[in-house]
């Protein structure tokens, strides 16, 4: 599904005239191009956005992590994460009608809170990397 929503993004970006490309974890030969750090740091500096999708191409891996691994490969100044609702809440919003979104969270705070932002790999990556 990754590399599908991936290319949904990439004809979203030329139709805004905006040349993305997308990258896969996963080789998909005619669809889109393999995943490879060179490649994609090249992309980047020609100022062409670059789409990751596939995960890490690893089983036990969310696109969570892989989000938060290709984020730090690239030397990105953020790693964003969109998800069906509006932040992080106190509880699952869907479920609880009464949760609360925050306003600001620390990394010890998700950690201490135990809240659902995205799977401990991922959270633990970003934190060690200080990425936002």
């Amino acid at each position: 599904a990754t590399v599908m929503n991936g290319l949904a993004m990439r004809d979203a970006l030329h139709r805004a005239y905006v040349n993305a490309r997308v990258m896969s974890a996963i080789p998909l030969k005619g669809v889109c191009d393999d995943y490879n750090w060179a490649d994609a740091i090249r992309e980047l500096r020609q100022g062409r956005v670059v789409i990751f999708s596939a995960g890490t191409g690893n089983p036990f891996f969310t696109t969570d992590s892989a989000a938060c691994l290709r984020g730090i490969e690239i030397e990105a100044d953020v790693v964003l994460k969109a998800t069906k609702v509006d932040g992080v809440f106190t509880a699952d919003p869907v479920a609880n009608p009464d949760a609360e979104l925050y306003d600001k969270l620390s990394y010890a705070e998700v950690l201490d809170k135990e809240l659902k932002v995205m799977d401990l790999a991922a959270f633990t990556l970003a934190r060690d990397h200080k990425m936002p």
